[in-house]
């Protein structure tokens, strides 16, 4: 595989503060270093494979307000074409507010805004990019009608498709057998197929109810214990590089990215994977969403010296 990538998704502004821990319900604590990020699954993946020396567009939507331009002035920095993202004159640009605890791990408020107003209709006008792209990327952050006419259009033009099932919602049987790459973390592995993911063989056991459902490659991140790869009747798992934990947020992100890029440049799905979890492995040691994906020389430097 080789070219370019078309992802449909979220773009937010996120809003991140730093606590020593989370807050018990109905409990008031101080908080320090709050800062405004880009972020939404989509503009982060999107970002992530742009990184990596992907060649990418965003199908997507903001609202007329100041994050909004700012959301896209940041995608174009990073070289990320966004001339297919609307701007919603009646909804504002979506919103996460990220809490960071002192281990590193996270709990996010998403106010969807402009990407929930994300109609098959908008999808469709932008058939001839998803079309003529070599892979589709989805997640699951707009309506999934909406992605569900980005993957329909995608299997009639022969365009592989990678979804990110985040946040994790039933799908039907028709939709995941037209996904070529399934890449859940264990949370949503579980919430998906029914089966607590806690370890390789719980995770295997996932991915075959997927397969089942007809979706022909599986990749499940398991966090600290990993990733795994079920595909053409064979299983591999990947213990993941012991680093420094500073701040989890998006991890998958950048994993998605650095594998679908990885693809493009024609890597084998087991190397693209061994690709990904580096580049996972990197941006938890930074705080912060967009900001914290690596660069491909990064990567590449990582992938010399932890080996």
């Amino acid at each position: 595989m080789s070219g370019h990538i078309c992802v449909v998704g979220s773009l937010n502004i996120d809003i991140a503060a730093r606590v020593e821990r989370m807050p018990a319900p109905g409990e008031t604590i101080g908080g320090f270093d709050m800062k405004i990020h880009p972020g939404g699954k989509g503009g982060n993946q999107a970002v992530a494979a742009a990184r990596m020396g992907g060649s990418v567009s965003i199908i997507g939507a903001v609202g007329n307000d100041d994050f909004g331009r700012m959301r896209k002035g940041w995608l174009e920095s990073e070289g990320v074409d966004t001339s297919l993202v609307r701007v919603d004159g009646s909804a504002p640009t979506g919103t996460a507010l990220i809490t960071v605890d002192g281990s590193g791990q996270n709990s996010i408020i998403v106010i969807p805004g402009a990407n929930g107003a994300i109609r098959p209709e908008h999808i469709e006008a932008a058939r001839h990019r998803i079309a003529s792209s070599a892979l589709l990327i989805c997640q699951l952050e707009i309506p999934v009608d909406a992605v569900s006419a980005a993957i329909r259009i995608a299997a009639e033009n022969g365009t592989p498709v990678l979804l990110n099932p985040a946040p994790a919602c039933p799908l039907e049987r028709d939709l995941l057998s037209s996904v070529d790459f399934l890449v859940p973390n264990e949370i949503e592995a579980a919430q998906m197929s029914g089966i607590e993911v806690t370890d390789v063989d719980s995770a295997v056991a996932a991915a075959e109810k997927f397969h089942d459902m007809g979706t022909r490659n599986v990749v499940i991140t398991m966090g600290s214990r990993g990733a795994m790869i079920s595909h053409a009747g064979r299983v591999r798992h990947w213990n993941a590089h012991n680093v420094k934990v500073v701040d989890t947020t998006a991890a998958g992100d950048s994993f998605i990215g650095a594998f679908a890029a990885s693809l493009m440049e024609g890597r084998s799905l087991e190397e693209a994977v061994e690709v990904a979890i580096f580049a996972s492995a990197i941006t938890v040691t930074r705080h912060g969403a967009q900001s914290s994906l690596p660069i491909r020389s990064e990567v590449e430097e990582a992938m010399v010296e932890w080996r």
